[in-house]
């Protein structure tokens, strides 16, 4: 019976009922992607980070990983004390830098990796093959478009710019094996990568330096383990395991999180303040209604099942039609947030995930019955005979 006559009031009033669906699912869609916001670019990250397997980075003391142009020097001795653990299954030494290759009339500027692409954790190749022998390079899709080469073709790749002389140093034929896809790349950057041996050849005052070093640990081991041994080993490092990396993430992003949160709440009591103005008004209009209903012989108990279930179903059925208007402008969003310069691509602010979908819309299922609470116990305490008086003189 309450379903009934709680599914008759709303009908009853149907345009009205509709508006106050449609401002919820606003509500509801703006809740969802601040939801998706708060937690979606911690698991972004977490995920880039252990895509390829390695739990422990290594950067030049004091600094991040290419947070700026330091570098990590001795690094065969370093490689050399590392694999004196047998914790340690894999090391990865990457040298960043900038190259620059003629072209005609002009020189295209772009940053490049030295590495080992048999064991290395910054790419995916997407066509031909990795850079393996020492003249060797393979590029992204702005590093080939930017060049106009094609794979198989060679360039003359140089590692800087001397001004007393005006010419490029440390030029090499390089051959273009194939194309590759960075995971930590941002968006539209020309990027590349070669051999660690031969950018260290390019830059003589690199001959034995590093920016990074990646570590993957032997399954079962902890983690944390290998990090406190790395620590106690090599001093002139600071060694980053992944939660501390999410934690510095998570420092430079907290102002992200902490609007996430204060947008998420608005649009919750936007929606709760909504829902718990048209049921106030529809109850005032029908407590001669209620009043008879209650002489007849109908519960309290009934009169407040019948009002909240009233709110619970416009706030439900807006939160639906949020939930799928919120992953819409989530991913519209998401994608104006990724061109952010100096982020990596494949992190998402926007991340969905079920969890997020079934938190809104539980907040909203929750905020649904409190706003049919006061009016409901309003309606249902009021004095009968008094009520009916009233309605009838009125």
């Amino acid at each position: 019976m309450p379903f009934t006559l709680a599914w008759t009031s709303l009908r009853r009033h149907g345009t009205r009922t509709l508006l106050a669906m449609l401002g919820v699912a606003v509500a509801a869609a703006m809740l969802l992607d601040m939801v998706m916001m708060s937690t979606g670019m911690r698991e972004s990250f977490r995920k880039l980070l252990l895509s390829r397997g390695f739990q422990i980075r290594l950067a030049p003391k004091g600094t991040l990983p290419f947070d700026t142009d330091a570098t990590i020097e001795n690094t065969s001795g370093i490689i050399r004390v590392l694999r004196q653990n047998p914790d340690l299954t894999t090391i990865s030494a990457v040298l960043g830098g900038t190259i620059h290759i003629p072209r005609g009339d002009r020189v295209i500027a772009s940053s490049a990796l030295g590495l080992d692409p048999r064991v290395q954790g910054d790419y995916e190749l997407l066509s031909g093959r990795d850079p393996l022998a020492p003249d060797e390079i393979a590029g992204n899709a702005d590093f080939i478009k930017a060049t106009g080469a094609r794979v198989g073709d060679t360039l003359t790749v140089a590692s800087g710019y001397d001004p007393q002389t005006r010419e490029y140093s440390g030029a090499r034929k390089l051959v273009l094996t194939g194309q590759v896809r960075f995971l930590y790349g941002a968006a539209r950057q020309r990027a590349a990568a070669m051999r660690l041996a031969t950018l260290q050849q390019m830059s003589p005052d690199k001959a034995d330096d590093a920016s990074l070093f990646m570590i993957r640990v032997r399954e079962g081991v902890d983690v944390d383990s290998a990090y406190r041994s790395i620590k106690g080993k090599v001093f002139t490092v600071n060694v980053i395991s992944t939660e501390f990396a999410l934690d510095q993430v998570d420092e430079r992003l907290r102002y992200f999180r902490q609007l996430a949160v204060i947008l998420g709440s608005v649009s919750l009591f936007v929606g709760f303040l909504l829902v718990t103005t048209l049921v106030t008004v529809s109850v005032n209009e029908r407590i001669g209604e209620i009043a008879v209903m209650r002489a007849l012989g109908v519960s309290r108990a009934h009169v407040v099942q019948q009002i909240v279930l009233e709110g619970v179903a416009i706030s439900l059925v807006g939160a639906f039609a949020g939930l799928l208007l919120g992953l819409v402008t989530g991913r519209y969003l998401n994608g104006i947030l990724k061109s952010f310069p100096g982020l990596p691509e494949a992190i998402d602010f926007f991340l969905f995930q079920p969890r997020s979908a079934w938190t809104a819309l539980g907040l909203l299922a929750l905020s649904g019955i409190a706003a049919g609470v006061y009016p409901s116990f309003r309606a249902a305490s009021l004095p009968i005979a008094t009520t009916l008086r009233e309605e009838a003189i009125a």
